[in-house]
């Protein structure tokens, strides 16, 4: 029985996906008909060119350039490295299309390196739902006004916290702060102002703090702050700044300068507490702050029993 031999030119060709092939230098040595279809790039448009990042670019999600001077191909090439990614690709007609790819090298019987194949394929459906999804999750967690931790997001990190301790012996510590006489502010200027200062707030505290750090809003005026691996003396400098920071933000509304404070409770965590016990006993040291005058810092060891 006579049987036909396809090459394999004929099989990739008849693959919904598109395939191409790079040599060493980058150089397309094929390009299938996937490839075509999807990118409206022909084959006598790009074969014997060099690598398709130059036209196609490979853009993330955000539209930033997933590699900005390696492109996927090259660094292939260099360390024989299989890699998927999800990215956009550019249209011939210069729009972009979802793709999921694969680069993986290409070798000789010698085990050589000689080239590189990229596969890929239309993915609107999964890049639309990963958006989704992070919209949703950046929605459940971030408070939607300051754009820091909501009150969730603040629990879910304390609850990490206080299992890393457990597990690690990582120490950490709960700053709970207080906006003084924000009700004031409402109601003197208005809730837009009072909107305006949560943030300035938000903003400030985040910004005083290192990079590991953790604020999030706990509900009205209140905030909370996490402080890992962290020394009582550590403690009372940051709190310290934290405040000396706000007080000196001069809020400005129509030419008059609104003065800002917040009152601060700070205290180390304990392993066998819970995080709402650790919340509360940051919360009277707070509520301390408020009764010695407001605008200041106290630590659950400043508290005369």
């Amino acid at each position: 029985m006579n049987k036909e031999i396809i090459s394999y030119e004929v099989l990739l060709d008849n693959l919904p996906d598109g395939v191409f092939f790079v040599d060493m230098d980058r150089r397309i040595t094929y390009w299938n008909n996937g490839a075509e279809r999807i990118t409206g790039y022909s084959k006598a448009d790009v074969v014997g060119n060099t690598c398709p990042d130059d036209f196609l670019g490979h853009f993330d999600h955000k539209g930033v350039p997933l590699f900005e001077r390696k492109t996927p191909v090259l660094l292939t090439l260099k360390d024989a490295q299989t890699r998927d990614f999800e990215v956009f690709l550019q249209h011939h007609d210069h729009s972009h299309i979802p793709a999921l790819c694969r680069i993986s090298p290409i070798r000789n019987p010698r085990g050589d390196i000689i080239g590189a194949l990229e596969v890929f394929s239309e993915n609107s459906a999964n890049i639309q739902e990963k958006q989704h999804i992070e919209e949703l999750e950046e929605m459940a967690l971030l408070c939607p006004l300051t754009g820091v931790g909501n009150r969730r997001y603040t629990l879910m990190a304390l609850h990490n916290a206080f299992e890393e301790f457990r597990r690690y012996n990582w120490g950490f510590s709960v700053l709970f702060i207080d906006i003084d006489h924000f009700k004031d502010v409402n109601d003197t200027y208005g809730h837009a102002i009072g909107d305006d200062v949560l943030c300035m707030v938000a903003q400030t505290l985040d910004n005083s703090l290192r990079s590991f750090d953790f604020v999030g809003r706990w509900g009205g005026e209140e905030f909370v702050i996490i402080l890992p691996n962290i020394t009582e003396d550590m403690l009372t400098g940051i709190a310290e700044r934290c405040r000396r920071l706000i007080e000196e933000s001069c809020f400005q509304h129509q030419g008059k300068t609104i003065p800002i404070t917040i009152s601060i409770g700070g205290v180390l965590a304990r392993p066998e507490e819970t995080p709402e016990e650790c919340l509360h006993r940051a919360d009277q040291c707070m509520y301390q702050s408020k009764t010695n005058g407001r605008n200041r810092v106290t630590l659950e060891n400043e508290i005369t029993p």
